[in-house]
């Protein structure tokens, strides 16, 4: 990996790192390159990733676990290795907390679905923000309406941030039993203190759920330092392969849950009328898992580990200060959340004014440059803004600031062409 990207502790060449991400040097048409902003949807891949895919596939294609051939033994070799990176790059020893899922949607699910039977009864509360992407609020509106209990909603303030003298007063009645909480607002890039949250939260009793979907790529996630009891990310957001997500527990809510899938693997016995469930993690990984996806995301966890987190985060906090300063000159520019960039990550939200978001993503796509226009699965914060629609402008450690300045001139170049219709 030396050879492909900054090491750990050396400082981030971003050039050289640009190089392990093949699209970068495509031309979306002649004489137009690329400037990628869309990887809060997905990121891009880097060439290692593509390619352990590309050799599980074309060399040991096998299913995992229950082979006693030697591509089925490599393949688990692989599954399994891929699994331990995870644990630890989460802080986690034991990698049969370790769930993998098709992505953070089903993550969040399955914790809603299991542990919130087992565990949520009539009145009980369920503490979520309108930051929430929708996979963190419609599985709790769905467990809340079999079960009884009910969704309460932290204050958000003026720029969008948790109001935690708010937060606070949702535990008065002493019913609250899970938080659930965003790692970074994926429309805004508001990063909730994750670590005043939970230690609030444990001290009132409460679970509590971070969704990592959109922070674990820009910043670490120790699960145990933080303690809390589950968490969940993708690895396409971490420059891995779609299809596969992840699931932290802790053992002994793992061990107390319920599967909410049946089939192979996840049984130890299976008689006519009953059935004995496996030992963790398989109880939870029911069926042909992702493998494939599983053995690239390991290869993302390894090419993350290999680059300097120091230098990534001063690079990535560098392109967030340029973008609201360069952005914010453009007329017309009208940013969603903070003008303070200290509590964001690297995520834009913004309007145009006089455009339609989905407009101008259109426009700004005849330029080679990629955003994301819509609600981003983030309805009730754009009804909080009085918005149907945003576009948005997200960062990773290959983009520069001179793309930024790229995306700033379009943006008053579009400005002007409609100014003259």
């Amino acid at each position: 990996m030396a050879d492909v990207a900054a090491v750990r502790g050396t400082g981030l060449d971003v050039s050289r790192v640009r190089a392990d991400f093949p699209p970068l040097a495509e031309e979306v048409r002649p004489g137009v390159p690329l400037r990628y902003f869309d990887s809060a949807a997905t990121a891009l891949k880097p060439a290692p990733v593509v390619e352990a895919v590309r050799e599980f596939l074309a060399d040991y294609p096998a299913n995992v676990h229950r082979g006693l051939h030697v591509l089925s033994e490599r393949a688990t070799e692989a599954f399994e290795g891929a699994r331990l990176k995870v644990a630890a790059h989460l802080g986690v020893d034991d990698p049969a907390q370790v769930i993998f899922t098709r992505g953070t949607t089903e993550a969040i699910n399955l914790v809603a679905r299991s542990w919130g039977r087992m565990a949520l009864k009539p009145g009980d509360a369920i503490v979520l923000s309108e930051l929430e992407h929708h996979a963190n609020i419609v599985p709790w509106q769905m467990i809340a309406a079999e079960t009884g209990a009910v969704l309460r909603y932290v204050d958000l303030t003026d720029d969008l941030e948790y109001d935690l003298d708010s937060f606070d007063r949702l535990f008065d009645d002493g019913r609250v039993r899970m938080v659930a909480t965003t790692g970074m607002s994926n429309v805004t890039g508001v990063r909730p203190p994750v670590e005043e949250i939970a230690r609030r939260a444990r001290g009132r009793g409460a679970r509590v759920l971070i969704d990592a979907a959109q922070s674990l790529a820009h910043e670490g996630l120790d699960v145990v330092e933080l303690g809390i009891d589950f968490a969940a990310f993708s690895g396409h957001k971490v420059f891995g392969p779609t299809g596969v997500g992840v699931l932290y527990g802790k053992r002994e809510l793992l061990e107390a849950m319920e599967p909410v899938l049946g089939g192979g693997n996840m049984v130890l016995r299976v008689e006519r009328d009953r059935a004995v469930w496996n030992e963790l993690p398989d109880k939870f990984e029911a069926g042909t898992p992702p493998i494939a996806e599983v053995i690239g995301l390991g290869a993302a966890i390894d090419y993350i580990e290999s680059l300097d987190a120091e230098a990534v985060a001063r690079h990535e906090r560098g392109l967030i200060e340029h973008a609201h300063a360069t952005l914010g000159a453009v007329e017309g520019f009208r940013l969603l959340g903070p003008s303070d960039t200290a509590g964001k990550g690297p995520i834009v939200g913004f309007t145009l004014d006089g455009t339609h978001p989905h407009d101008l993503s259109h426009l700004l796509d005849r330029h080679g440059i990629a955003i994301r226009a819509g609600h981003h699965c983030a309805m009730p914060l754009h009804t909080r803004l009085g918005i149907p629609a945003s576009a948005r402008a997200s960062f990773a450690l290959y983009n520069t600031k001179d793309e930024i300045d790229r995306l700033a001139e379009a943006l008053g170049s579009i400005k002007t062409m409609l100014r003259r219709r």
